[in-house]
Parts: structure tokens; sequence; C-alpha cells
């Protein structure tokens, strides 16, 4: 009975962790865009380059960061 009691509060964690994770993806790349808007028009580039490369950057790094952390995850 309190194995399974400690199973639930574990998943409630896990699911409380991955819930934030998509509100830290979005402001994480609404950031990243409005930090590439803004440098593109201090630079005064005429393509939005940053407004691409920058919001890949941080997507890329938060996948990565995802990976490591749900295989370290399974091999506990």
């Amino acid at each position: 009975m309190k194995e399974n009691q400690q199973q639930q509060k574990s998943t409630q964690n896990d699911l409380l962790k991955y819930a934030g994770l998509g509100s830290q993806i979005l402001v994480s790349l609404g950031i990243a865009v409005f930090v590439g808007y803004k440098t593109d028009k201090w630079l005064k580039i005429p393509l939005p380059l940053l407004v691409w490369l920058l919001p890949l950057v941080v997507l890329i790094g938060m996948i990565y960061n995802l990976i490591k952390e749900t295989s370290k995850k399974k091999d506990g």
C-alpha cells in the first residue's frame, strides 16, 4: 500500500515537471524571437536572420536537455 502511494507521488511529480516544460518552451522561444527581432533592427540586417536563428538554437538546446534528462531518469 505504501509502495503504491510512493509510486503515485512520483508519477505526479513527473507529470508536474513535464507540464511546466511546455510553458518553459513557449516563454524561451518568445524571448528568443523578441531578442532576435530587436537585434536585427539594431544591426540593421535586411533579412530576419536572428529572428530565425535564436529560437532554433534555443529549441535545439532545450531538446538536448530534455533528452539528457529523460535518459538519466531511465537509467536511474
